[in-house]
């Protein structure tokens, strides 16, 4: 999915989770997702553990708490129509960000396993300046990677963070990602945890507590 398409599936109108500053007095926002089998609401107490005052958190959820069902390394149609559909959740929720007057520069998404390659999808597919992306334990989406992707995103701070022995992300697809965005422009940090497994670790949450910070210190 990318601009200007407008996909009705699965996850289209299920609630939003919101925590944070109310979005109408909001200067940043958050659009986190959650991964396999979890819920928004998961993903706001994350959020909690970063949050700065200013700052609205946007949490859309995924129908029967699954964003596609097949692993993310499949072919894309296997994953079809949960993968737009879950594209379309995440753009729905910048929207929102912007009808109450947040740019998308000020707009981060964060996002862990199904989350976190879902919402690096949705930056690749939609290019320009976004206030960050937090992929944890997460990649880009497809058996394999398009030679090119189109697209500017001006310098958009990046951060991948995962196990180096995680048994749902090879760690290749995280370098894999890491170059496709470099090459569109984004600003990626990358860090590989010797061991970790698939989950989130204090490092983790100590650097997107300090993009989040970088949201609303312009």
């Amino acid at each position: 999915m990318s601009a200007g398409e407008h996909v009705d599936g699965p996850h289209q109108g299920q609630q939003l989770a919101t925590a944070g500053t109310d979005l109408e007095d909001a200067e940043a926002a958050l659009v986190c997702t959650h991964g396999r089998g979890a819920t928004a609401r998961g993903m706001l107490q994350l959020a909690a553990d970063v949050i700065q005052e200013g700052v609205a958190v946007l949490a859309p959820q995924a129908a029967r708490q699954t964003w596609y069902p097949s692993s993310f390394l499949a072919p894309v149609e296997q994953n079809e129509p949960g993968r737009r559909s879950g594209l379309q959740a995440i753009s729905d929720a910048i929207n929102e960000a912007a009808d109450a007057g947040i740019p998308t520069e000020r707009v981060m998404l964060i996002g862990f396993s199904q989350g976190a390659c879902l919402a690096s999808e949705y930056l690749a597919r939609n290019p320009r300046r976004y206030g960050g992306l937090a992929a944890l334990s997460g990649g880009l989406i497809g058996e394999t990677l398009d030679d090119e992707y189109p697209g500017d995103l001006e310098g958009t701070p990046v951060f991948l963070g995962c196990s180096d022995t995680d048994p749902y992300i090879p760690k290749e697809r995280v370098h894999e990602t890491a170059a496709v965005l470099e090459s569109m422009d984004a600003d990626v940090t990358k860090r590989l945890y010797e061991g970790m497994g698939h989950g989130i670790n204090e490092d983790e949450l100590a650097v997107v507590s300090e993009m989040v910070t970088a949201l609303i210190d312009v």
